[in-house]
């Protein structure tokens, strides 16, 4: 049993705010604060104007789609879960559903939500969700123009054991992929 906390106590205090940066996708801002310990400082804060989408699509016969593209920021090529960004104040569902059909052409008929998440909650404020997609049907990718996708069809379990083996390391598709072996073997 995890001690007790008060969880609406925020022990930081903001002083200032100001945003440095931003674009259609982000807005970095630096706040002047006072820590925990009472020591004055900075802190800067990422936020995101989407909402981190992650896509599990799973067929009758246990087969996932990965979703393969150079990563600019990692300067490396990364094998993924079908996922993008939704606008903040749409429905994480609607946006999922989209991004799925543009990157594999699949639409699902059965979606389950299996994960919220934050993803590097010590500089962003990003929320995600992973959705679990199910009785599928093929029809025609349909990439953003800045997408260069290459898709993979492959049984669940070896996707498993690409994130055990570190060849798969996003986390949004980690913790999606993990999830979604523990949901369906729940069901089984």
């Amino acid at each position: 049993m995890p001690p007790s906390v008060d969880t609406n106590h925020n022990p930081w205090q903001t002083l200032a705010s100001e945003v440095k940066y931003q674009n259609p996708w982000i807005s970095v801002r630096e706040d002047a604060v006072l820590n925990p310990g009472g020591g004055r400082g900075i802190y800067g804060v990422v936020t995101m104007k989407n909402k981190a989408l992650g896509i599990v699509p799973v067929d009758a016969e246990g087969n996932t789609w990965l979703v393969g593209q150079y990563r600019y920021p990692l300067n490396e090529y990364s094998w993924e879960i079908p996922m993008g960004g939704g606008p903040v104040g749409l429905d994480v569902l609607e946006s999922a559903q989209r991004e799925l059909r543009e990157e594999t052409g699949l639409t699902a008929a059965r979606w389950t939500r299996i994960a919220r998440l934050h993803t590097s909650n010590s500089v962003t404020d990003e929320e995600g969700f992973v959705f679990l997609a199910e009785d599928l049907t093929m029809g025609e990718v349909e990439p953003e123009e800045t997408e260069d996708l290459r898709l993979w069809k492959l049984p669940l379990a070896n996707a498993i054991r690409m994130v055990m083996d570190d060849r798969i390391t996003d986390g949004v598709s980690v913790a999606g992929l993990l999830k979604a072996e523990k949901v369906l073997a729940a069901r089984a």
